[in-house]
């Protein structure tokens, strides 16, 4: 429910910059709305000719015959509708954004006649879906891939991609920011190079050199704290190294701060990947989306960029908050991370304190997921703090999230202590509704797991509860007031009751397994054991 006080604390925490440029485009859009302005849809455009070393295969979202397959929807186009929203807006990005021209089982002219059939449709684009900041700055650097890679020169596509660019540069993510503006630069940068644009590669070189220095934390990760997003933005980086590498025009500081950047988010990427190459789904997160980490591993060699090793142990992470526990039986996820980023929180989940357990290299205990980006019941579900592996106090979030992509209050850490076998933190998301923090420490042992909650000050008043989500493939049960796991014990020193529910697992988009989780209900203090 919208109110004035969710509202402010939402809105207290944007850059003036964002505020700005939001009023800035809304003043803009309607005096153009009353004069008629329209963006020419061609400029003529001169080319030069590039190369690319080989990057991450596209995975297959093309079937033929105007049939298309993202986020795990299928639909069959008689006439490609380039607006068409019956599967929610993401699946509409994903349509413009043209990835499917660089897989590899797509005929060259299939691909042509599928971007000529655009073009020939712009004028219909809307201006929030296909002719988006967003959407353009994807599709850019798809097209100058494809065109590449194939080594064509048509003058109708570079004509149309060359005023799509000139709609990019006026249309900037700064009411957004974040990944959003960080896609921008990417692509401007493609767009320089592909038209040999000094214009274009002023303002991406701008955007990459500020961006990538605030969205990169010293420990490599991004600042919004999603490992699926990671994977992207890193994606995108070694795409832009291989540009320059590949092609001598600008020979300037920005490629060394790419390689640099690339080198500390491939860090961090490997070391919170578990051993089987999968992440953890923290925030929004989702298989089957992003380049899995031994890919960019691969890519990064080809483009002799160095790197620890997948599941490296020495790599140190420490201001994203999130930690990786090895042992011989187990790896551990760790979620001590405040809100990222604090001024753009689209990505984030309220869900301080979580964790994922993958035992002998499989997952165990999991993230719920994210299954969707409507702005429906669903998303809430996941977003909501009862989705995750943590502590719920009164039925209340630790971060108000709201609105599909915002938060408002929202928990922080504020005390950190680690040891070599503990985690101890505190977080005040309880504080405004209870008075109360919520205190949880990890104790790692080689064949034992403690985790100890505590709701400090004590009361008897209000009913907490600790939830442990399963992975479909563990088998469950309750016996004598523990669980049973795949046959390992686990105790509950402290709780009032301990129950097993249904949740529904989303691994992917638009998929979900029903699976069990146990929910623990306790006032003061919970002692997990889970013993392996």
């Amino acid at each position: 429910m919208f109110t004035i006080g969710k509202f402010f604390n939402t809105v207290k925490y944007l850059k003036f910059t964002q505020i700005k440029y939001r009023g800035y485009y809304t003043l803009r859009s309607k005096i153009r709305k009353l004069t008629g302005f329209s963006y020419p849809l061609i400029k003529s455009a001169s080319p030069v000719d590039l190369i690319l070393q080989a990057g991450i295969t596209t995975p297959p979202s093309y079937l033929g015959e105007n049939s298309f397959r993202f986020l795990n929807i299928s639909h069959s186009f008689d006439k490609i509708d380039w607006n068409w929203r019956d599967e929610g807006h993401l699946w509409t990005f994903n349509l413009n954004y043209f990835d499917f021209i660089n897989q590899e089982d797509i005929h060259k002219d299939e691909a042509i006649r599928l971007i000529y059939d655009f073009i020939d449709k712009i004028e219909t684009v809307s201006l929030v879906n296909g002719l988006a900041a967003y959407t353009i700055s994807l599709r850019g650097m798809n097209w100058i891939k494809f065109l590449i890679r194939h080594g064509i020169r048509d003058k109708k596509i570079d004509d149309s991609l060359y005023a799509q660019y000139m709609i990019l540069l006026d249309n900037l993510e700064y009411q957004f920011m974040a990944n959003h503006l960080l896609e921008n630069g990417f692509s401007l940068l493609f767009g320089a190079y592909y038209f040999n644009d000094e214009v274009l590669y002023v303002k991406a070189k701008e955007i990459l050199k500020e961006q990538l220095s605030e969205q990169t934390l010293e420990d490599g990760a991004n600042f919004e704290l999603s490992p699926m997003y990671h994977q992207i933005i890193l994606g995108r980086v070694l795409d832009c190294v291989n540009l320059m590498q590949s092609n001598e025009w600008k020979y300037d500081e920005l490629m060394g701060i790419m390689e640099k950047k690339a080198e500390v988010m491939l860090g961090w990427i490997n070391a919170i990947s578990f051993k089987n190459g999968e992440i953890p789904l923290l925030n929004d997160s989702a298989n089957g989306i992003a380049p899995m980490t031994e890919q960019l591993n691969s890519y990064a060699d080809t483009l002799q960029i160095s790197h620890p090793g997948l599941s490296t142990s020495t790599y140190l992470l420490k201001e994203s908050g999130y930690r990786m526990i090895r042992k011989e039986k187990y790896e551990m996820a760790i979620d001590v991370a405040n809100i990222g980023a604090a001024y753009n929180p689209a990505h984030v989940h309220s869900d301080t304190f979580t964790f994922e357990l993958y035992v002998d290299g499989k997952p165990f205990i999991v993230d719920t997921g994210t299954s969707t980006y409507n702005k429906n019941s669903r998303r809430h579900i996941e977003r909501s703090t009862f989705s995750h592996n943590t502590v719920v106090v009164g039925e209340t979030n630790q971060s108000e999230v709201w609105g599909g992509f915002r938060v408002a209050d929202r928990a922080n850490i504020v005390e950190l202590e680690e040891k070599e076998e503990s985690i101890r933190a505190i977080h005040d998301g309880y504080q405004k509704h209870f008075k109360v923090m919520h205190q949880r420490e990890f104790m790692t042992k080689d064949e034992v797991i403690k985790i100890i909650d505590k709701i400090i000050p004590e009361t008897k008043t209000t009913m907490s509860i600790a939830r442990l989500h399963f992975h479909p493939d563990v088998e469950v049960f309750l016996k004598d007031g523990h669980v049973i796991a795949d046959g390992k014990k686990i105790t509950f020193l402290g709780a009032v009751k301990v129950m097993l529910n249904y949740y529904q697992y989303a691994p992917e988009y638009n998929r979900l397994y029903e699976s069990k989780v146990a929910e623990v209900e306790f006032y003061d203090n919970l002692e997990c054991e889970i013993l392996l």
